[in-house]
């Protein structure tokens, strides 16, 4: 509600106020990463936020109708980069000009538990909006891992000068391709954690699909250790579909955590699913600002 609302209210231009945030949590009201993309968002959009801090539960926002052509955003934790852009991305959706707008964050996480990976949003929602006439590039200069974070991010958003494209989305059609990223930090080199994922990965896609394969895994340096990886196919019918994003975690084997990628990818394709639950959420906004008519299964 926070992050839709938010953006909602710069894309709409209509102030707003939301109450009891987070009130059934066991940390109520607003935690680091709402708060700074509180901020950022209002500073982009030159709006008037209300003051607040962490665990502010009531904010107001009243929105402006300018957009500044550069910001910068720091995060002293792994709050994840991928929320945080969410409000921006949907208020972007209502400006022509300037003719690009960048986000450099310095911090933060580009994996996170419950959220959208970096590489999940640039390789499916953006390429998404990108074939429906908006552009939102992210270069991922460091990755950043719970609980040090340390991400260096750079967010490039071209606002829509021509008319947006509706989306129709109700058939999956013929995979073409499935792709993954696979993202290990210089930590686990030593265990093959990469190559491992990869082969699991391959080993339980070859089994069900017939179609050609692309994963790749990068060790990167962060400052925290950690596995994060997402897989994505491409049809003809021009649908996207994920396995989300997958963490490693302490418990769990890279075979075991290849397979898990695997299985979550391969429910959507044996369904004909052209939208997967990630993606949905992220779409929604944008289907509501087109005026032509949507439609997705």
């Amino acid at each position: 509600i926070l992050r839709l609302g938010a953006g909602l209210s710069i894309l709409l231009k209509r102030p707003i106020r939301i109450k009891n945030i987070r009130a059934n949590r066991p940390k109520s009201g607003l935690r680091l990463q709402h708060l700074k993309g509180l901020e950022a968002l209002a500073n982009l959009t030159n709006s008037s936020l209300s003051e607040c801090q962490v665990g502010t539960k009531e904010i107001t926002l009243y929105p402006k109708q300018t957009l500044q052509s550069k910001i910068e955003v720091k995060i002293g934790t792994a709050g994840n980069i991928g929320l945080l852009l969410q409000p921006i991305q949907i208020a972007c959706l209502g400006f022509n000009k300037p003719e690009k707008i960048e986000i450099l964050i310095n911090g933060g996480g580009t994996f996170g538990k419950w959220a959208p990976s970096l590489n999940y949003l640039k390789e499916v929602t953006y390429q998404i909006f990108r074939n429906h006439g908006y552009d939102i590039d992210i270069n991922i200069q460091k990755h950043g891992f719970y609980p040090k974070g340390g991400a260096i991010v750079k967010c490039t958003l071209y606002p829509p000068k021509d008319k947006l494209k509706p989306i129709s989305l109700t058939e999956l059609g013929k995979i073409d391709l499935i792709r993954g990223e696979i993202i290990i930090t210089n930590q686990l080199r030593k265990n093959k954690v990469g190559e491992r994922i990869r082969t699991s990965v391959l080993k339980h896609l070859k089994k069900n699909l017939d179609c050609n394969f692309k994963i790749d895994y990068n060790y990167v340096h962060s400052l925290s250790p950690g596995v994060g990886l997402s897989l994505w196919a491409s049809s003809d019918t021009g649908a996207i579909i994920s396995s989300g994003t997958i963490l490693g975690e302490r418990n769990i084997t890279s075979e075991k955590l290849g397979e898990l990628a695997a299985n979550e990818l391969l429910k959507y394709i044996k369904n004909g699913i052209p939208i997967d639950n990630y993606l949905s959420d992220q779409l929604i906004p944008f289907m509501g600002f087109v005026k032509d008519p949507s439609r997705i299964k």
